[in-house]
């Protein structure tokens, strides 16, 4: 198993869980329990560690992080947030 992302972020380790299990990369959350056993507090790390053999794969997946986001809602200019469109 190989370490590709550390952080104390809960959204991006869950964001990140999410894309490398859509990319069949088989992540695994190493320190959870640790973490939880701290009182849940963010000062320990959470690790994803993936199988060796999809490192690459992973660390490219993991790109799109960082990356803006397309498509969201409140992008679309005919969407008003009561609801009813034009």
């Amino acid at each position: 198993m190989i370490e590709v992302l550390r952080t104390n972020n809960p959204i991006r380790l869950d964001y990140a869980m999410v894309l490398l299990k859509q990319a069949g990369c088989h992540p695994f959350v190493a320190d959870r329990f640790m973490a939880a056993a701290e009182g849940s507090i963010l000062a320990v790390e959470r690790r994803i560690l993936v199988p060796d053999e999809y490192a690459a794969t992973a660390k490219d997946v993991l790109q799109q992080l960082d990356k803006p986001h397309q498509g969201l809602v409140d992008s679309d200019p005919e969407w008003e947030p009561d609801g009813e469109g034009p």
